[in-house]
Formats: structure tokens, C-alpha cells, sequence
């Protein structure tokens, strides 16, 4: 008696394959926000930006939660999470262009203010769980 069948566990590691490349994606597309290098600053021990960082990641990572139980099919899971990737960095830009027009905060982040990369950590989770609400139809 199988208690896992070949197809599902090829099932299993197809989607966890698409998850791990949404979120790889997602760390590529974030940086592009950004005028420093974020391993870089992190690799020196810069907290602000990793707050910064992993809180967009953990967002996305609730996002493809979501997105992977409420999908038809991988390329309909993928096409979401991508959704997710782009609303994380449309949420990014206005907060850092219009919500706070006089404040920078990329540099504020880059400079070590803690607060400030602890605010947009908060913020990344924030609009995951918002988009991955969204996506539960």
C-alpha cells in the first residue's frame, strides 16, 4: 500500500520548487527598489535593511501560503504569486513616494534607522496577509 504516490509527492515538489522560485524572484524584484546593495549592508550588520528585506519576504511567503490553497493549477499559483511580488513593491513605492514625500526612506533604512526598517518589516507582512486575504475567492 503507497501511503504517498509517486504523483503526488512530484505534485508536492513542483509546487514547493514554484514557491522557492517566486520567493527568489521576489528578492531580485526588491532589489531593484533599492539604490544599495541589501546583502551588502546586511553582510555588515545593518539590521534596518534586514527588517526591510525579510519583512516584504515573509509577506510574500503568506501570499504563496495562500495563493497555493486557493489556486486551479501551478501556473495559476504562480501567476498570483507574481501578483504578490508586484503589490509588496507597488505598496513599497507609494509609502516611500507619496505617503512620505519629505522622508526617505531608503536612505533613513541604508543609515541603520532601525524604526524606520522595523516599520517597513511591519509593513511587508502587513500587505501580505492584505493581498493574501484578497486572494482567498
Amino acid at each position: 500500500m503507497d501511503i504517498i504516490s509517486i504523483d503526488s509527492f512530484l505534485h508536492f515538489l513542483a509546487y514547493v520548487g514554484t514557491g522557492l522560485l517566486l520567493l527568489v524572484i521576489g528578492l531580485i524584484a526588491f532589489a531593484f527598489t533599492t539604490k544599495f546593495s541589501e546583502w551588502e549592508l546586511i553582510k555588515q550588520g545593518n539590521v534596518a535593511v534586514a527588517y526591510k528585506l525579510w519583512g516584504k519576504v515573509i509577506g510574500l511567503g503568506i501570499t504563496i501560503y495562500t495563493v497555493w490553497g486557493n489556486s486551479i493549477s501551478l501556473l495559476d499559483a504562480f501567476i498570483w504569486g507574481v501578483v504578490g511580488i508586484v503589490a509588496q513593491i507597488v505598496v513599497y513605492l507609494i509609502i516611500e513616494y507619496i505617503l512620505t514625500p519629505k522622508t526617505n526612506l531608503a536612505k533613513k533604512v541604508e543609515e541603520g534607522n532601525q524604526a524606520v526598517g522595523f516599520s517597513l518589516f511591519a509593513v511587508g507582512i502587513a500587505v501580505g496577509l492584505i493581498v493574501a486575504g484578497s486572494l482567498t475567492y
